[in-house]
């Protein structure tokens, strides 16, 4: 089992100084990857359904990342996730690429859709078609990563001749991971990813989402092994837990400390390596 950190670009780590503490402390204690969240806005005042207040600072996944990568030496670097259709994919893929080149190839590029259609009209993207949108953007950002001139024609995104350098370091390009628990995340998932990602999930939930991903891979042809599970469990993980959710095919467990400050995380640090990491 592996184990990520959650947060790293969200309080208490939106301080830099206590990111790059969080950052090194997860790598000394064994933690293989660090994970951001994102909101590039958020509902002022929160109505529902936005998750969160809106004074809840989100550091940019990218400048969050590549600061961590500063101050880290081997620990993996996730997005988890970015909301893919709300970003310009040719931009985005830049940023990325230059992400895991500043990191020596650390990069894992978490993505998924989004559901506020208030975050979406703030940017004055269109909430239709939100799932299309983020497959072609897919194939774009691909393009743009392996090929020397790179050509993508769609619906949403067209581009020719033209090159974008530095290209990522991870070859073809960094694994690609997805959210999200509808038909369509597990399918995208099967046809298009390495991996998926389940954030504050129970045990049933989790094995039910398991399920339909092997059941979409198998439907699409793909070996369910090639597909890297993380889940943020909703409880508090112990040994116990961990190996409940190693049973159901769980290969990364991603913890959330939910600390308010940078005490209370390099003590949630300590305590994970104590009490898990280093007892498995």
């Amino acid at each position: 089992m592996k184990f990520g950190l959650f947060g790293i670009n969200m309080r208490p780590c939106d301080n830099p100084a206590t990111a790059a503490r969080v950052a090194r402390a997860a790598e000394e204690a064994g933690f293989d990857s660090l994970w951001t969240g994102e909101h590039i806005v958020l509902a002022d005042p929160q109505t529902p359904p936005s998750p969160m207040p809106p004074d809840v600072a989100f550091v940019d996944s990218a400048v969050a990342l590549a600061y961590a990568a500063a101050h880290t030496k081997s620990i993996k670097l996730a997005t988890g996730i970015i909301i893919l259709p709300q970003r310009n994919p040719v931009v985005l893929a830049k940023q990325l690429a230059s992400v895991d080149v500043v990191s020596g190839g650390r990069l894992i590029c978490g993505f998924g859709i989004g559901s506020l259609a208030l975050e979406y009209a703030s940017l004055g993207v269109p909430f239709a078609h939100k799932g299309q949108r983020a497959e072609e953007y897919i194939g774009a950002m691909k393009a743009l990563w392996t090929m020397e001139k790179a050509e993508f024609h769609g619906r949403f995104v067209s581009f020719s001749g033209v090159r974008a350098e530095p290209r990522p370091v991870q070859k073809p390009c960094p694994p690609i991971i997805f959210g999200g628990n509808s038909k369509y995340a597990f399918s995208r998932t099967a046809r298009l990813g390495d991996g998926w990602f389940g954030f504050a999930l129970d045990h049933a939930r989790t094995a039910n989402y398991i399920d339909a991903i092997r059941q979409a891979c198998e439907h699409h042809g793909r070996s369910f092994d090639q597909i890297e599970i993380s889940v943020t469990p909703r409880v508090r993980v112990d040994c116990g837990i961990v190996e409940q959710y190693a049973e159901l095919g769980v290969h990364r467990i991603v913890l959330y400390a939910r600390a308010g400050d940078e005490a209370g995380m390099l003590d949630f640090i300590r305590a994970s390596e104590r009490e898990v990491i280093g007892r498995l």
